[in-house]
């Protein structure tokens, strides 16, 4: 298992993560199951968004007497009501919810806090006016939570919250079709036929003003709905025309900037199996810029996805992650401090570029890389 630090908060998840609707309608021995096939492969980073407390106990049995070899992403606000899930906004109830969730896992932390599911300006602004976004931050202080997350499909939402300066860990949905469409409140749209009938071009530019912010910023993404549901991995039923595997959208979602884990809602032993075999892919397995340039539904053209195909340089220059500290210039409109550092720490920089045009030639998206490199040069002084 590939690790990576989640943002600035220092822990070490691995790339590989696990969404607890997978617990879902198990039973406690198939639950422990899953988690002792976790813990072999290496996965440890878990998101705990049910409040279901049958699973919260299942759960927390199979990780009693080695809690600490996970990561748990619990939701703040997500509550076990009249024998239901509810989304709630009342303080008494988050707090109530809060201490069961805890009870029932058997810990007395958990290292990510999300505020669950803020998809409107309006609820974002109600999270942070009637206490809850201060409980969250009361609980970091307590040390009950490491760091305070915060859950959205809606990337105008999402944006606001993470330049407080206050949310930790961002929980939003990455695949190559919702990063499409622009922000919206309703989340049925993203997903809507109708908004896929006519040609789509490019990424919608506040998705990946929201990427690359999160980089900037320290925060870090944990990646819900990578396969859109199981929609993308089926022709028929695919909002881009046509389907991709498992193995493509996991590196899709991990080649975003900031991302530091995919929580894989596996149902099945069989579905966690898959998800792990990431780990020991081949490139071209993983590969998914062939079949984004071939999608009837959408064009990437012009835009570089950081898949890579640009290497190898004659010079040594890595192509893609220098484009990538460039695009988060971009988006600054200056050179942010960490992107300096890591442009630095590369082995060779952009002014190395003999503008050869074999980087170009290669491009599934017609990317203009050789002017990349001369404004990346011009820009960092090297």
């Amino acid at each position: 298992m590939e690790y990576r630090t989640l943002g600035r908060t220092g822990i070490r998840v691995g790339e590989i993560g696990m969404g607890c609707e997978g617990f879902v309608g198990k039973t406690a021995e198939q639950i422990r199951e899953m988690v002792d096939l976790m813990e072999a492969a290496g996965v440890n980073c878990i998101d705990l968004y049910t409040p279901n407390p049958q699973v919260r106990e299942d759960l927390g049995a199979a990780l009693a007497g080695r809690r600490e070899k996970f990561v748990l992403q619990g939701h703040i606000c997500s509550v076990w009501k009249d024998g239901q899930y509810k989304r709630t906004r009342s303080l008494e109830e988050a707090r109530e919810g809060m201490a069961q969730q805890l009870r029932l896992l058997g810990t007395d932390y958990l290292d990510v806090g999300m505020i669950h599911y803020v998809d409107a300006m309006d609820d974002w602004n109600a999270v942070r006016q009637n206490g809850i976004l201060d409980y969250a931050l009361e609980l970091k202080a307590a040390g009950t939570v490491k760091s305070v997350g915060l859950s959205s499909h809606n990337p105008e939402v999402a944006l606001a919250a993470v330049n407080t300066g206050e949310i930790d860990v961002l929980m939003f949905s990455v695949n190559p079709c919702y990063d499409l469409q622009p922000a919206n409140e309703d989340v049925e749209e993203l997903w809507a036929e109708k908004n896929y009938e006519r040609p789509l071009v490019n990424m919608d530019p506040q998705r990946q003003t929201l990427y690359e912010t999160c980089q900037r910023l320290g925060v870090g993404i944990t990646v819900m709905k990578a396969f859109g549901g199981g929609d993308l991995l089926k022709a028929d039923m695919s909002p881009a025309g046509m389907a991709l595997t498992p193995l493509q959208c996991l590196h899709y979602a991990l080649t975003r900037p900031a991302v530091a884990s995919v929580m894989c809602g596996a149902r099945s032993m069989e579905d966690l199996k898959s998800s792990i075999a990431y780990e020991t892919a081949g490139g071209a397995e993983r590969d998914y810029a062939a079949a984004l340039a071939a999608m009837p539904r959408i064009s990437w053209v012009g835009h570089c996805m950081y898949c890579g195909h640009c290497a190898p340089c004659p010079q040594g220059i890595s192509v893609a992650d220098v484009t990538k500290f460039l695009n988060l210039c971009r988006a600054q409109g200056e050179i942010p401090e960490t992107v300096r550092e890591h442009y630095a720490a590369l082995p060779h920089k952009a002014g190395e570029c003999i503008r050869c045009g074999a980087c170009e030639k290669r491009c599934p998206f017609g990317v203009g890389a050789v002017e990349n490199m001369r404004q990346a040069a011009e820009l960092f002084g090297a």
